[in-house]
């Protein structure tokens, strides 16, 4: 399994409670550039809309600008692959107050691209606090055992 991107501002902004692997309905050109290591998930979501589930705001540069389409969009909605299982279970899982879908990371699974999301809850201000308090415990700590 070869990691492409994390997106770490989503374990700090939530708190993950499952995680489920998707696939990504990607263009050919797209997945060239996907592999190449070019994809930003920093701002994305995913909702389910029609018993689908779709990618919201990842940005997928094209692999080489001058042989893509006129009209290709880097920040269009993208399909994810789910079984029907997941797809039903997410839906009641959605509904509650304050979950939601965040990819977390991209990878290559037996040459595929895969789509880890996580069903998060938001962190009030508070919890972040003690999110960076544990990580710079955590950091001091290293330090000191490593000096």
């Amino acid at each position: 399994m070869q990691v492409i991107t994390v997106n770490k501002r989503a374990g700090f902004e939530y708190e993950i409670l499952e995680t489920y692997e998707a696939g990504i309905a990607l263009k050919g050109f797209e997945v060239k550039s996907v592999k190449s290591g070019r994809i930003g998930i920093s701002g994305a979501y995913a909702v389910i809309k029609n018993n689908e589930a779709w990618l919201i705001n990842a940005d997928i540069p094209p692999y080489q600008p001058k042989n893509t389409p006129a009209d290709y969009d880097p920040k269009q909605t993208r399909r994810l692959l789910l079984r029907k299982e997941e797809i039903k279970t997410l839906i009641g899982r959605t509904q509650e107050k304050g979950l939601t879908l965040t990819p977390l990371k991209v990878y290559i699974k037996k040459g595929r691209i895969k789509l880890e999301i996580g069903l998060g809850k938001s962190r009030k201000k508070a919890d972040k606090r003690q999110v960076i308090k544990k990580r710079e415990i955590k950091r001091e700590i290293k330090k000191a055992f490593a000096g």
